[in-house]
């Protein structure tokens, strides 16, 4: 007798399954639209949050990294005796910048003069606009750039001439230089207007004259309330710690150090802190979106029983015809993220443009979303492919 033989199933190659598994999607293509949408809606606000998110991060470090992290500010504090306010030495500049580290100074005093748009207004409606005396090297210390005009300098800075912070100069209705405020009995030349400066917001809301022309005209005592310290890189920490007592040696704990840069440092690092919440509500859609698909494929494999039985009883094994409906939800979800992932980064592009932001939509985010997409295709998928392996093909057929 002739020995018999075993027949075993033919074998499906990747194109095949790939066939196999995109034939429900093809014939129903509104129903995969509809599915893949909640897919991709989840998706889409996944990548959305963690790009504003990142955008707005990579804008604060990139103005730090303009700004510097490397500026102390040195302003007087009370006795701890007496409560009262104390006064920084007028040498207290001189020595600073001769500490060792240190790159620039500048400074201010405090004036005790109303700045006003004319001499009709009242005294007492100040704007909230401060008067500083400023020394001519308070610029270049801060960073800071002028938006209209010129700085400060030897010559102009003994004459009643101002420049304006740019909040004191909307405050004041300055749009250019060559206006008039009125500061201490007599009209002051408005010579120039300061972009913003993050580090120093102080300054403007301020109206800033020379350090002489303060003392001539406008009874300045010659003290300065804020020094502005530039020092290089690596020696931050060192001159924080000597800075105090070579300001001010004889009142050391009376003298107050602070780093302006660190809000922005702190806020650069917990930005998108509130995203989580949001991440958490794109994780929720996503979840729906996996529901979705979950449902969907269940009701293809109902309406397709003719189909699963024709091809059992042609000698697809179960688990061909489980990978069949795992492919045909995978497929189905990766559309979805894959258009998730185009909306997302689409509406990232959006805000930064709308906030002159920088575009940064992180590598992590756009793998991370696929493949959970893709993890949750394969959940979606499993238990309408194994209730389809599972269908007799004889019911099947009949059903048909």
């Amino acid at each position: 007798m002739r020995a018999s033989r075993r027949l075993t199933p033919a074998r499906l190659g990747p194109r095949d399954v790939l066939h196999v598994g995109s034939a429900g999607l093809r014939s129903r293509p509104m129903r995969v639209f509809l599915s893949a949408l909640g897919i991709a809606i989840g998706i889409a606000t996944m990548i959305a949050v963690v790009g504003v998110s990142s955008s707005s991060q990579a804008k604060l470090l990139r103005e730090l990294d303009k700004l510097g992290t490397n500026m102390l500010v040195v302003t007087p504090g009370q006795s701890m005796f007496s409560g009262q306010d104390t006064k920084l030495p007028k040498e207290a500049p001189g020595m600073v910048s001769r500490m060792e580290g240190v790159e620039s100074v500048g400074t201010t005093g405090d004036v005790a003069q109303s700045v006003r748009r004319s001499e009709n207004i009242p005294k007492e409606e100040t704007g909230g606009i401060g008067l500083k005396a400023a020394k001519d090297d308070l610029l270049e210390t801060l960073r800071a750039r002028m938006q209209k005009g010129t700085w400060l300098n030897g010559a102009t800075g003994r004459y009643p001439s101002v420049v304006l912070g740019n909040v004191s100069a909307e405050r004041l209705g300055i749009t250019e230089p060559g206006q008039q405020v009125f500061i201490g009995g007599r009209y002051f030349t408005v010579i120039g207007i300061l972009d913003p400066i993050p580090l120093a917001p102080e300054i403007e809301r301020s109206a800033l004259v020379g350090w002489e022309a303060a003392e001539q005209l406008l009874g300045f005592d010659g003290h300065p309330t804020a020094i502005y310290e530039r020092s290089a890189d690596d020696r931050v920490a060192e001159v924080r710690g000597l800075i105090a007592p070579t300001a001010h040696p004889q009142a050391p704990s009376t003298v107050s150090v602070s780093d302006p840069s660190a809000a922005l440092q702190a806020k650069a690092a917990t930005e998108g802190a509130f995203s989580t919440l949001l991440l958490g509500l794109g994780g929720i859609a996503l979840l729906v979106g996996g529901v979705g698909v979950a449902n969907t494929m269940i009701i293809s494999v109902l309406e397709r029983r003719h189909e699963i039985g024709l091809r059992r009883s042609l000698g697809a094994t179960k688990g061909q015809v489980r990978i069949q409906f795992v492919t045909e939800s995978l497929l189905l979800s990766g559309l979805g993220g894959l258009a998730g992932i185009a909306l997302g980064a689409a509406a990232t592009a959006a805000y930064a443009h709308a906030g002159d932001l920088p575009w940064v939509v992180p590598l992590w985010a756009v793998t991370g979303g696929f493949a959970s997409t893709l993890a949750i295709g394969t959940l979606a998928g499993l238990y309408p492919a194994v209730r389809a392996a599972r269908l007799s093909p004889t019911l099947a057929l009949q059903a048909g």
